[in-house]
């Protein structure tokens, strides 16, 4: 796992090689094990190496083929690509060192970019075609690795994170309004925009080219995969108990394949299915696997969030497998110590509440290189029934889309923007809608079969928007979290096999379809909300009954979330209104001032649950500190520099 930055001038003036160095020097968590740089005249990359795989000098990058005619710089891991090599060796060609990244070369040597079709694995590369004068950038099927992308005036620019293109003398700092209208819609930005004006995300399982001597007209972007396997209008029909042999055939392969590494891998054990599951596999396979849980002080803690410390169900977890355990409490004062340092690496703001994901990283970084997560698992098998009931009875895909989009409001409503946002930001903002953004996500999410398979395509196209938003948001965050601490992580239930079986599954053998009873409600300041259930991912729970404690398969969905609605309230509460209500936030010209303040009473009064929306605000007060004044938090000290 790495990171890379680079510059192309289209123009073809030389690129400064005092500027690749500080590009490359802003991202060195990504990569303090190693470093490379190759300039040729226009064209410049820089590489920071966190070494996994093949731990010689032979592994160094920047990387090319034996005629330098092609030169790369990656991020990743092909877990394939063992056979991929066989392939290509007895097609002649010769490898020099025991790395995935030569793979790719000779992968796109000998199969050009049809090669993204072959790779199984994580990854993000830019690589540099020399006899055709052309760049390519590429990115995994599911956006596991983000790269991110600008035109500097005639400059192209790109990086693993953002805050290495902020570099380029250049680029004129701004905000992006309608990235921002995005995130205080969704908690999310469903575009390729990001809140940095002109800055862009490849999306999830496309490429990018551009020809040097085309210039910005030749750009080009290219989808090589897509979640539209979802609708096949034929899916794989089996007996069910085919469907959970072929399913656990599948995970195990999977989670094996992912246990590749040449320095120490442990896993993340939440306490859940996902992980629990993942840590049976992998423990069988590796004696003595380190795990790594975090729970929460509940001792100010009221309501449902008494159930979010999942420790004991760690525990028995841990004691089951006879792995070696770690675990950290969290309390309410470690998110104002963590929020500036975690707002500085993500960069990018997405989803929800992250810092505690931030810590237990940090954790885990003390002790292996590699970490496996359980994420994916909700997506892939409908892990969120209540979501899913609130639209299973549409009757069309606009009334799909209706409920959807009212469902996926996060924070403040479309309808509620013009109280929220200033005159100033509106004007920005233009007439560009939420809706929209929400619609186009959905364009290749198929249509509805006839006969009585409305309910299973309800659900596909939950699934298909879930798989394309709010999981592409949680890696975008998992890898900047995981990499402030130079930790690897990955995520067995994105295996291209196991992906594609799931797929090709009726949605019917994912969810039980039937009525909310036996859910957990709680009804807060008045609104029914269903918070636990345990009707999602059947076929999974079937699958996994083999290799999982059973009351751990029999616990109800619950995430990974901090008790912030008590702690706002609470010992946090100083810590929000010091933030929030402050001139230097109030004064921005973003937000209406009597919208942060009304908001900020409404819950330390406990009229409403607003943590969501005040753990946004937070958070993009400090992208504004820190990206946009100038403001630096010293990682190490906590004291401000210039």
């Amino acid at each position: 796992m790495c990171g890379i930055a680079g510059v192309l001038s289209l123009n073809k003036d030389p690129v400064s090689s005092a500027l690749i160095k500080e590009m490359s020097g802003v991202i060195t968590h990504r990569g303090p094990d190693d470093q490379g740089y190759y300039i040729d005249e226009n064209l410049a990359f820089a590489h920071r190496r966190l070494s996994i795989i093949d731990l010689s000098p032979a592994a160094h990058q920047p990387m090319a083929n034996e005629d330098a005619t092609v030169v790369m710089v990656y991020n990743g891991e092909i877990y394939n690509y063992q056979e991929l090599r066989t392939e290509l060796t007895s097609r002649g060609h010769r490898f020099h060192s025991h790395t995935d990244s030569e793979t790719v070369i000779h992968s796109y040597e000998e199969w050009g970019l049809e090669a993204l079709k072959k790779f199984n694995g994580m990854f993000a590369f830019a690589l540099w075609d020399k006899a055709r004068r052309r760049i390519i950038l590429a990115r995994d099927r599911y956006g596991i690795k983000p790269l991110y992308y600008a035109f500097v005036k005639n400059k192209f620019v790109f990086s693993s994170e953002i805050k290495a293109i902020l570099l380029h003398p250049e680029y004129a700092k701004d905000v992006d309004y309608q990235a921002l209208k995005e995130y205080f819609t969704f908690q999310n930005v469903y575009s390729d925009r990001t809140l940095f004006g002109g800055i862009r995300l490849l999306p999830a399982g496309h490429y990018i080219t551009l020809d040097e001597k085309g210039g910005a007209e030749s750009f080009s972007m290219h989808s090589y995969w897509g979640y539209e396997r979802l609708f096949a209008p034929n899916p794989l029909i089996m007996d069910e108990r085919e469907y959970i042999e072929k399913l656990q055939f599948l995970f195990e392969q999977s989670v094996i394949r992912q246990l590749m590494s040449d320095v120490p891998l442990g896993s993340y054990l939440s306490g859940g299915m996902d992980s629990g599951s993942i840590v049976a596999v992998a423990s069988k396979n590796l004696p003595r696997l380190m795990t790594f849980t975090g729970g929460y002080d509940l001792s100010s803690v009221s309501g449902i969030e008494l159930v979010f410390d999942e420790r004991e169900h760690a525990e028995l977890l841990s004691s089951t497998f006879l792995t070696e355990h770690y675990e950290m409490v969290l309390h309410a004062g470690d998110m104002a110590w963590a929020l500036p340092r975690l707002i500085w690496h993500i960069e990018d703001l997405r989803v929800g509440m992250c810092y505690q994901n931030y810590y237990i990283a940090r954790l885990a970084s003390k002790f292996v290189k590699v970490v496996l997560s359980g994420a994916g698992g909700d997506e892939l098998f409908a892990g969120y029934p209540w979501r899913y009931e609130k639209i299973l009875e549409c009757e069309s895909d606009d009334h799909f889309d209706r409920i959807y989009y009212e469902y996926w409001q996060r924070l403040i409503p479309e309808a509620e923007h013009d109280a929220f946002f200033t005159e100033s930001a509106r004007k920005r903002i233009g007439d560009y809608s939420s809706f929209d953004a929400y619609r186009q996500v959905l364009k290749g999410a198929g249509e509805a079969p006839g006969g009585g398979e409305r309910r299973e395509h309800n659900l596909n196209r939950a699934l298909y928007f879930d798989a394309k938003t709010f999981l592409h948001g949680l890696f975008v965050i998992e890898d900047k979290v995981s990499m402030a601490h130079s930790l690897e992580t990955r995520v067995p239930f994105l295996d291209n096999d196991l992906v594609d079986f799931a797929l090709s599954m009726p949605s019917r053998h994912k969810l039980l379809m039937t009525s909310s009873k036996g859910d957990e409600v709680v009804r807060d300041t008045g609104n029914e909300v269903i918070l636990q259930s345990n009707k999602g991912k059947y076929i999974l729970r079937e699958a996994m009954r083999k290799l999982t404690p059973v009351s751990i398969l029999n616990l109800k969905k619950q995430g990974f979330s901090p008790p912030d609605g008590s702690w706002y309230r609470g010992e946090s509460m100083n810590y929000v209104r010091q933030i929030l209500l402050d001139r230097r936030t109030l004064t921005r010209g973003f937000f209406e001032p009597s919208s942060i303040e009304r908001i900020v009473d409404e819950h330390t009064r406990g009229l409403h649950n607003h943590r969501l929306i005040i753990w946004s605000l937070l958070s993009f007060e400090w992208w504004n500190r820190l990206f946009m004044d100038g403001d630096r938090e010293d990682i190490k000290s906590g004291r401000k520099s210039s």
